[in-house]
């Protein structure tokens, strides 16, 4: 059954692989994971971002903190990830996932300047948020509407303790389950049925507006 569940989510167990390899890379290397290795090897940094440095706001998902950080993520993704990858498509996910993950960090960068940040939660917090908009686009569906009350759930406890729990980069949690909301909304989910190209529409519209104010901002 194991064997099965990946071979129905490639892209999600290729995203797990990459992010343990370079752990695995980085503890090799350096012996530890600290705020030198990961600036190093590309954590999100709002100064370097300034500087031109762009592709600081999709490398912070292949990094973690620690190994505690690395499970986490690794097996939050994993399971998301594949309901994910069912209902939208392998394609779908990868461009929800970055779009997510670009988002996420862009707003932490915004509004957490002073902080160094890595992770794949601002990613896995879009998948969340791809699966609500399923929730209440494709609200007839059984399966689609109990699987959306209970990630909708878990989102709300999440952004609750991340609120009391520092060192949390909740802005960028919040970042990215605005983004990965709003872009599955514009890639739809042709397995379960059409999305209102009004609402496809006013969704590309609201991401693009807020890319380019988030974007100014760091100008």
């Amino acid at each position: 059954m194991r064997v099965q569940r990946v071979k129905l989510a490639p892209v999600t167990a290729t995203l797990i692989i990459l992010q343990i390899l370079i752990y695995g890379m980085a503890v090799y290397f350096d012996g530890t994971v600290n705020s030198s290795v990961l600036l190093n090897m590309g954590a999100r940094s709002t100064p370097l971002i300034k500087e031109g440095q762009w592709w600081r706001l999709i490398s912070p998902v292949f990094l973690h903190v620690n190994l505690t950080h690395l499970i986490i993520n690794s097996v939050t993704l994993l399971y998301i990830g594949r309901y994910i990858e069912e209902f939208f498509g392998h394609w779908r996910m990868i461009v929800i996932y970055f779009v997510s993950a670009v988002f996420g960090n862009l707003a932490s960068a915004v509004f957490m300047p002073n902080n160094l940040s890595a992770g794949a939660s601002t990613a896995i917090f879009g998948l969340f948020g791809a699966f609500v908009m399923l929730g209440i686009c494709f609200h007839k569906n059984v399966v689609v509407r109990v699987l959306s009350r209970t990630f909708l759930f878990f989102i709300v406890i999440n952004i609750v303790m991340d609120a009391f729990i520092s060192g949390i980069d909740l802005v960028g949690h919040v970042g990215g389950l605005f983004g990965g909301f709003f872009m599955a909304a514009v890639v739809g989910a042709p397995i379960l049925g059409n999305i209102d190209l009004i609402k496809r529409f006013l969704s590309g519209t609201i991401l693009t507006v807020s890319l380019i104010i988030l974007s100014l901002e760091l100008r």
